[in-house]
């Protein structure tokens, strides 16, 4: 169905690069439910130590180690005590710059991912980067990942969208550096999330594990 995943050098690029152009490429995980296939309709770049908005910016964790490894890895991350998102590694070996998956549309193997958000109409199915992993089963084991090898997990060439249809805008939920426009979309696409900007969120009185974010 996919014809192949796209080459490693496909993601050895600069960040911001690399996130427009995978627009309308074709994230497939095969699992033992079901194969599903999603045309990715929203995305947002993260440039590593150099962003504050990143995970990678206060430098090398184990939680972020996948982002320092090569191009072509899954980095998958658990935030707010319930979620998952996933992230493609970018950039030369060291750099920790990476692109959220933030929305796609659901292309093949809708019954399977229907069965893992039963509540979800089909445009909401994979419209959200949490949702995008629910839909995909994609949870903390698929964390490193090669999406260019074959494996369970790959992106492959999909149709590739007119640069004029792609549009510009602030990356959702950051705090830091919340004003530069690495979030990229398909214009008047309807599987593209909604945009929410950064809310503060209040200290609770009380002591408590703080959610992750990105």
């Amino acid at each position: 169905m996919s014809g192949g995943p796209l080459p490693r050098a496909f993601f050895d690029r600069p960040v911001e690069e690399v996130a427009p152009d995978l627009l309308g490429r074709v994230l497939t995980h095969e699992t033992p439910d079901g194969t599903v296939a999603a045309r990715i309709t929203e995305t947002e770049a993260y440039a590593g130590p150099l962003d504050p908005a990143s995970h990678a910016y206060r430098g090398r964790t184990p939680r972020v180690e996948v982002m320092f490894g090569p191009p072509g890895h899954a980095y998958v991350y658990f935030t707010y005590g319930m979620h998952y998102c996933v992230n493609l590694v970018c950039g030369p070996d060291g750099t920790a710059s990476a692109v959220l998956l933030r929305a796609a549309e659901i292309v093949a193997g809708e019954d399977a991912a229907a069965a893992r958000r039963p509540r979800s109409s089909v445009r909401d199915l994979a419209r959200g980067p949490a949702r995008l992993c629910q839909a995909l089963g994609i949870v903390r084991e698929h964390n490193g990942l090669d999406v260019c090898s074959g494996g369970p997990l790959e992106i492959s060439a999909g149709a590739p969208v007119d640069p004029a249809a792609v549009r510009t805008g602030p990356r959702v939920g950051v705090s830091g550096a919340k004003d530069v426009p690495w979030r990229y979309w398909i214009d008047g696409d309807p599987f593209v999330s909604q945009y929410r900007a950064h809310a503060p969120r209040r200290r609770p009185r009380t002591g408590g594990a703080r959610p992750e974010t990105r």
